[in-house]
């Protein structure tokens, strides 16, 4: 094709003609039918499925521009909080520093009952139950104290006749240990 005959066909009366010369399409006798279910069929499916669309646009529509401040929010919540907790919480290690709290306390004396003599100094740790029960004692220093039968049976006599508080974790009773110092004239006390 020459140059000049392409700048005729783009002239627009030159392509009016041509496209009237045309044979006109005629559509298969079945597409309006077929075209008029399918929109039946499409809009059944809208109106079934309209109410989830809606709710599901809405959520988007509310959540998209909630997203990010409400992760934002809880991150630095969660931050600031361990960057609280972690200083002030008890941490027990390798070390016997510990902070007391009204969280945890220690097993105490309530009351003495008839305080036998010993022949000296003796330290004693004491297992106290939920109870407030003396469950089993150790000797920790002042062994030599207890040379005979009737010395250890005056102690434990002792022992048993000294009413405990139980030690609390959260306000509830647990097991704990109490450290008693008894001398031949008193008793003291070390949690």
């Amino acid at each position: 094709m020459n140059r000049d005959h392409r700048v005729s066909l783009l002239n627009d009366e030159v392509l009016g003609q041509v496209l009237r010369s045309l044979r006109p399409r005629v559509p298969p006798p079945g597409l309006t039918t077929s075209l008029r279910v399918l929109a039946s069929r499409e809009q059944q499916r809208r109106a079934g499925s309209d109410w989830r669309d809606r709710v599901r646009l809405f959520g988007s529509n509310l959540m998209r521009p909630l997203a990010l401040p409400l992760a934002g929010g809880v991150f630095s919540t969660v931050v600031l909080f361990s960057m609280w907790l972690v200083p002030t919480y008890p941490m027990r290690g390798a070390s016997t520093f510990d902070v007391p709290t009204v969280l945890t306390t220690q097993a105490t004396i309530k009351g003495t009952g008839p305080v036998g003599t010993t022949a000296g100094d003796v330290i004693v740790e004491l297992t106290i139950d939920g109870q407030g029960r003396m469950v089993d004692y150790r000797i920790v220093s002042g062994r030599n104290e207890l040379t005979s039968d009737a010395v250890r049976r005056s102690l434990e006599n002792t022992l048993l006749f000294i009413e405990f508080t139980p030690a609390t974790a959260f306000g509830q009773p647990t097991p704990g240990k109490v450290r008693l110092s008894l001398r031949s004239s008193y008793i003291d006390v070390k949690g």
